[in-house]
């Protein structure tokens, strides 16, 4: 009997939406199904494929000791529409018996019994981004790059942000996201983006929650069957200015930072220079 229940247990977290690897359970959100390297991994990590109403809609690898992601990654499709107020917490981070899609912090705590306790051990909760100074929610993923309600809302989980410095997200940032990006991508035909943060020495929410000393992007498209291009963007969290950058580049500068080894990002049919 007990060798069953292990035996279910383990096909339970083989289901499970935080995973052991992106290569086999969310692959389609990274360019020829190749995730980043280990050069990015923390010490405890948790790979989430971003689920809401039983659709995926992109990955993140998610750092469960400093409350941050290290990366998320998508396919680019900007559209119009409104953005969403409601923030979403990833059940499976507090053990594989809770639901698969991301819920409300309210759910959790009045329709599963769980305490916001439980819920804040390993994840960034609503109270940890409040009455902040200088900074804000600074999404990875951004809803804008996603062009239809269900798709902007699932960028609206607590696993997808980071404490952002204020100026730099509606400025600098923002305008990487909003007018870089367009330019950048004209003439592909599907463009694959990794966008990330550093942890850095300073942290919110008493210590609980990293404050990135870097944040970056990296996107890889494909013009059609003959042409790849690449480029990459890095901030430091403090200022208002950000650094376009070869891919190579980027992952020479994240290999100093991270000092976990050579990073790598994309297939390497991706250009670097």
């Amino acid at each position: 009997l007990l060798l069953l229940q292990v035996l279910a247990s383990c096909l339970w977290l083989g289901h499970s939406e935080v995973f052991n690897d992106f290569q086999t359970s969310c692959p389609q959100f990274f360019f020829r199904e190749t995730p980043p390297n280990e050069g990015l991994e923390p010490q405890n990590p948790a790979w989430i494929c971003q689920r809401f109403k039983n659709q995926y809609y992109f990955a993140t690898l998610y750092d469960r000791k400093m409350r941050i992601p290290v990366y998320s990654a998508y396919i680019y499709q900007p559209g119009p529409g409104k953005r969403p107020k409601t923030w979403l917490v990833e059940p499976q981070l507090i053990g594989p018996t809770y639901p698969k899609t991301m819920e409300k912090e309210w759910t959790l705590l009045n329709q599963y019994n769980v305490s916001l306790e439980k819920i804040s051990q390993s994840q960034a909760i609503l109270h940890d981004y409040k009455n902040l100074t200088g900074l804000n929610r600074g999404h990875l993923n951004p809803n804008g790059h996603h062009d239809d309600y269900s798709s902007r809302m699932a960028t609206f989980t607590l696993t997808n942000i980071v404490p952002q410095d204020a100026e730099l997200n509606g400025g600098a940032w923002n305008n990487y996201e909003q007018q870089t990006m367009i330019r950048r991508t004209q003439g592909c035909t599907t463009t694959y983006a990794i966008v990330g943060a550093v942890p850095g020495n300073n942290y919110i929410a008493r210590g609980r929650v990293n404050k990135p000393s870097h944040l970056w992007s990296a996107a890889c498209c494909v013009v059609d069957n003959n042409y790849i291009k690449a480029w990459a963007v890095i901030a430091e969290n403090d200022k208002n200015q950000v650094e376009l950058l070869t891919l190579g580049e980027l992952e020479d500068m994240l290999t100093e930072l991270y000092g976990r080894g050579q990073v790598s990002l994309f297939d390497s049919d991706c250009p670097r220079e």
